[in-house]
């Protein structure tokens, strides 16, 4: 079976919905994540809870280019948060055909996180979504054993965590620790590569991660290393906001690029010998 590959939302940062699927399409993705809650306070995101007309272009691109929502983007756990809040996410999600919401962890106090993703989880699970819980460093997950803890305490059946690459590497993660995660824990996992030199203080790392990731293959992260502990079917949302050199090749040849770096890196790994899909042969290639 081939990989499923999805153009996640900061790899094409700026494009509307509609505009991300018909990109999505053209360059060979299968799914695309988009952002209807921003990262921070003031952040690009698209609220098609409340903008119907949005809502309904982006239904209608999802069924004229095929390509399906696979996460949306993000609720963040604070001290604030009640997961009856999020009833319209959950539903405009549903109703678009979502499949995980990414979740950041924000509140120091690890009792009440816990309440919190446990509740979140369980308020999601009638519309049919999981809720991954990405680690970052600068949070108050900052690494997979944190993460591990929060997912295995609320025991949820629809929990799981998402692995991105570059969180996984910045946070001291080593690629054994990925061996035994449990299967149903893994919805899907991020991908990008960035220099061996870890930035060494949270500004650097969020601005990194967030404007200037580089294209699978061309750093120094072990990505080969990473990928081979997760499941050979587990889908990839390849996240490479890189917002210089977007503006040098603009968002549909960036996303390309950024697809067929992932496809060269993941399929080339032995001994996986991937189906060929001749949806995403000919200039997706590793020859092209």
């Amino acid at each position: 079976m081939a990989r499923v590959y999805s153009l996640s939302h900061l790899t094409t940062e700026g494009l509307s919905p509609p505009e991300m699927f018909e990109v999505a399409a053209r360059t060979g993705y299968r799914y695309a994540g988009i952002r209807l809650l921003p990262a921070a306070p003031g952040g690009l995101a698209f609220p098609l809870m409340k903008d119907t007309s949005l809502r309904r272009d982006t239904r209608a691109a999802i069924a004229a280019t095929g390509v399906g929502i696979f996460d949306l983007e993000m609720i963040r756990l604070d001290a604030r948060f009640r997961a009856e809040g999020y009833l319209d996410f959950f539903e405009t999600g549903a109703e678009l055909g979502a499949r995980v919401i990414l979740v950041a962890a924000d509140d120091p106090d690890p009792g009440r996180l816990l309440a919190s993703y446990a509740a979140l989880c369980e308020a999601a699970r009638p519309f049919g979504l999981a809720c991954d819980l990405e680690f970052m460093p600068w949070t108050q997950v900052p690494d997979l054993d944190a993460a591990r803890r929060v997912v295995a305490q609320a025991a949820q059946p629809n929990g799981g965590i998402i692995v991105d690459a570059l969180h996984f590497d910045r946070s001291g993660g080593r690629p054994d620790q990925l061996a035994d995660l449990p299967s149903d824990w893994l919805h899907y996992a991020q991908l990008c590569d960035g220099p061996a030199e870890r930035p060494t203080d949270d500004a650097e790392l969020i601005r990194a991660a967030r404007c200037e990731r580089w294209l699978p293959g061309e750093g120094g992260i072990d990505l080969a290393g990473f990928w081979r502990q997760l499941p050979d079917d587990l889908p990839v949302s390849v996240e490479v906001p890189n917002q210089r050199r977007i503006a040098e090749l603009g968002h549909e040849r960036w996303a390309r690029e950024a697809l067929r770096a992932s496809r060269c890196l993941i399929e080339g790994l032995a001994p996986r010998h991937p189906t060929p899909d001749p949806q995403e042969e000919g200039e997706n290639s590793c020859e092209s």
